[in-house]
């Protein structure tokens, strides 16, 4: 049994390897790793001398430990190192590497990796994220630790158990992001939407794919634009679609409006049908526009409806519907005539009609208008939503103040919309 007891890699790095007459048969430059259980295992050495490098299996070990390393073969018999990208190597793979602290909602640095003896092998049980990690790879751990103590203090360890760790990808190799899923679950899509920024686009995508459809759509919304895009463009179509399905269609429209054209086409047709089309039809406006702005999802009942039928109807069209601030009152062929709000339904009489309660002197823009004016609509009325209509008075969608403050606030340059 080679190795007892516990120790850090960057303790180990850079060690001399002796074979069986005390010769040196090169330095620690790295370890390679193979699946195990419990937890991954080393499963050889990669030597380095005079540069050389060279590969020295672990069951050709005799002492592992952090004061001396020894084989019980000598240097004729180890074979040269290729690296390979398909090995797991420690100081290569897992150093310097990120993941995420769900419970701080947060990305970290892998600084080091501990090890543990068991039943004879040395397997991977921690990673060290905290000062300690990068003070022992910089040497001074033990200096960092007596000036400490001047101030009857301590450095605090920040492990995280292997346990709590997922490999990002189908290979154990690509590492760089791992998540606990069951508690990422339960941040807040703001939270996840910061993880994911401070990730790589590929990993962002790996992450993305791992939560269900619903938290990657909250997640995806509070990310800025172009973000959205990276990450949708590296998907796959079914996997793309799947998600834009559930969005807004005025959001599914503003993350394909950045997207090449082929991408955004393919992502199209996997859309269902009547959802697509929604979608198709607020491409054609140019995005700084109320037609830009507008969602085509909205709450409409004809003039002759009663007061009772609209709220039954309501508690069924509210699901599928995002923001509901009025009742929009729609004649043939959706002509707008008039509109309720929420307030208004609550207190009328059961049996009276929504024409008889809707107010018919409407504030209403065409699709053309640009945003700047539409922002003062919105504000001079104190408006929480504005209806655009065709020039035949049509309804064609409805422009919310969440629309208008999401345009206002980020600093993303304005972009043209492009018809797919």
């Amino acid at each position: 049994m080679p190795f007892f007891g516990e120790l850090f890699v960057s303790e180990i790095l850079k060690k001399p390897v002796l074979d069986p007459k005390g010769e040196d048969l090169g330095r620690v430059k790295d370890l390679v790793v193979v699946k195990g259980e419990p937890f991954p295992k080393v499963s050889a050495l990669i030597l380095e001398k005079k540069k050389k490098v060279v590969y020295l299996p672990w069951h050709d070990l005799n002492i592992f430990n952090k004061r001396i390393i020894s084989s019980n073969i000598y240097g004729q018999d180890l074979q040269k190192y290729e690296f390979s990208e398909e090995d797991l190597i420690i100081a290569r793979d897992i150093f310097d590497k990120q993941i995420v602290d769900a419970n701080g909602a947060k990305v970290v640095r892998v600084n080091d990796v501990k090890l543990e003896g068991f039943e004879s092998e040395a397997i991977l049980v921690a990673i060290d994220v905290g000062i300690r990690g990068i003070m022992r790879r910089l040497g001074v751990e033990r200096g960092g630790e007596d000036f400490m103590r001047i101030f009857s203090r301590d450095i605090p360890y920040n492990l995280i158990s292997w346990n709590y760790l997922q490999p990002l990808g189908p290979k154990l190799s690509t590492i760089s992001l791992t998540v606990p899923r069951q508690m990422v679950a339960e941040l807040h899509p703001a939270d996840i939407a910061d993880i994911i920024s401070q990730v790589s686009r590929r990993e962002g995508v790996t992450f993305v794919k791992g939560l269900d459809i619903e938290t990657a759509v909250e997640a995806l919304s509070e990310l800025e634009t172009d973000v959205q895009a990276a990450i949708i463009t590296r998907m796959s179509a079914e996997k793309a679609a799947d998600i834009l399905e559930e969005m807004p269609p005025d959001e599914a429209a503003d993350i394909l409006s950045d997207l090449p054209a082929e991408k955004a086409k393919e992502i199209l047709e996997n859309i269902k049908k009547d959802e697509a089309e929604d979608i198709q039809e607020l491409l054609s406006h140019e995005e700084d526009t109320a037609g830009g702005l507008m969602t085509n999802v909205y709450v409409s009942y004809p003039p002759d409806t009663t007061v009772r039928r609209a709220i039954d109807l309501f508690k069924k069209d509210a699901e599928e519907v995002e923001t509901v601030y009025y009742i929009y009152i729609v004649a043939e062929e959706e002509k707008l005539v008039g509109v309720v709000s929420l307030r208004e339904l609550l207190l009328a009489s059961l049996d009276t009609k929504l024409s008889d309660i809707m107010h018919s002197k409407l504030t209403t823009v065409t699709p053309d208008v640009d945003e700047g004016e539409v922002s003062a609509i919105i504000s001079k009325y104190n408006l929480v939503a504005l209806p655009v209509i065709n020039h035949e008075g049509i309804m064609l969608g409805i422009v919310t103040v969440d629309d208008i403050v999401d345009r206002i606030l980020p600093p993303a340059a304005k972009r043209k919309r492009r018809t797919v």
